[in-house]
């Protein structure tokens, strides 16, 4: 038994000595890994799916493009239960009709109302959201995920605020204990 351990020890000591010596002189990279090679040295990659961080969507050729005046609304501070309502306004600026296929929130507190028409190029159009505070207390930030037929097809709004919770004040009895 110790000489079988002792045989494979030696030699994988032996096989680890003689890899670790050699160089690798040839250029073994196939093409893929040059062209990944060359586009992490390059920065950034170009994704289509991918929104910029400007205000307006670019076209892949010819078609639907959705500026928004603005992607982010703070509606500042406000006091528990109420409700806010903001409208996202944007134009059509491409060379074909806009269908917003659906927009959709990250909570059931906000609710988004696209407009269900095609918007024609150079027209504007609007998506309502209202923002339920009821529940919720401290920083909020609900995002609006908007789905077009536009070229990155999903575009991200968001509001953004502070909610004061009520907390109930001292009672007869004395100090309200939160837990």
């Amino acid at each position: 038994m110790k000489k079988n351990l002792f045989f494979s020890l030696s030699l994988a000591v032996a096989l680890f000595a003689t890899s670790c010596g050699q160089s690798n002189t040839g250029d073994n990279t196939t093409a893929g890994e040059a062209t990944a090679a060359t586009e992490q040295a390059a920065g950034t990659i170009d994704n289509p799916n991918v929104a910029s961080s400007e205000n307006e969507a670019t076209p892949a050729g010819n078609g639907a493009v959705i500026a928004f005046e603005e992607k982010e609304h703070n509606f500042g501070t406000i006091k528990q239960g109420e409700v806010v309502n903001h409208t996202f306004k944007f134009t059509n600026t491409g060379s074909t009709p806009l269908v917003i296929e659906s927009a959709s929130a990250t909570c059931g507190c906000t609710v988004p109302q696209p407009p269900k028409d095609p918007i024609a190029p150079g027209q504007s159009g609007e998506i309502k959201v209202q923002f339920n505070s009821t529940g919720k207390s401290g920083q909020q930030q609900p995002v609006i995920t908007v789905r077009a037929n536009t070229e990155p097809n999903i575009v991200q709004l968001s509001l953004k605020g502070t909610v004061e919770g009520a907390y109930p004040t001292a009672g007869a009895e004395g100090p309200v204990r939160r837990n």
